[in-house]
């Protein structure tokens, strides 16, 4: 059930940031912006997924996407091959991994972009995390959060031409439906991360003062 994974320790380090790639990439894509993340109390860790991608030798996928899925309503989980062993797989890992970096979940920061976000929703809410990220994310299913919910950063771009910000809104309105509290912001921006969305990540998990909260 373990997941090879890129990792950054930080000493002295009190906190877990977590960042899960999307469909088709690897650890190494989001590892590299591990330099521009100011989160100087974070060791950073970045997971691959566990299933190779069918288009992309090097890549890597969390579950295969329907042909012609267009991400406005989420599919059934029968078509989604592959996301229970993904979702196992995570939950599995995720307690593994902060214990070894001596990190409570509490104070881990589970963070997705594009199919990772989906994953990050879908795992991380269920978790007593510090809090869950999703970049230019959507939701694939329906949601059972933990109560009190983690707190959620949002950010998508009004131009994303692979995941429509209209599904963004959607899985937002979804969240809030659930009491979960969210902060989120709409970019001039494709499906990306663009420096000032790093900006948005730094800004949010130094803000969380305390356990699950957001200052």
């Amino acid at each position: 059930m373990s997941l090879s994974a890129i990792a950054h320790r930080v000493p002295g380090a009190t906190r877990l940031f977590v960042g899960l790639h999307g469909w088709g990439a690897n650890a190494a894509d989001l590892a590299a912006l591990a330099d521009y993340l100011v989160l100087e109390d974070y060791h950073l860790v970045f997971p691959d997924a566990p299933f190779p991608h069918p288009y992309s030798p090097e890549g890597r996928m969390w579950y295969d996407l329907p042909a012609g899925y267009g991400f406005q309503s989420p599919p059934t989980e029968m078509q989604l091959t592959h996301l229970p062993e993904s979702r196992n797989r995570l939950k599995t890992w995720l307690p593994q991994a902060a214990a070894e970096f001596d990190v409570p979940l509490e104070h881990t920061v589970l963070a997705g972009f594009s199919q990772g976000g989906a994953m990050a929703l879908d795992v991380g809410l269920q978790l007593p995390l510090a809090a869950v990220l999703v970049l230019s994310g959507y939701l694939h299913g329906p949601i059972q959060p933990r109560h009190p919910a983690s707190p959620v950063l949002m950010v998508h771009g009004r131009q994303d031409p692979v995941v429509p910000l209209a599904a963004a809104r959607a899985a937002r309105a979804t969240l809030l439906a659930h009491q979960v509290p969210v902060t989120d912001y709409e970019l001039d921006m494709g499906h990306e991360i663009q420096p000032t969305v790093l900006s948005y990540i730094t800004q949010f998990c130094q803000g969380l003062s305390e356990p699950g909260e957001a200052g």
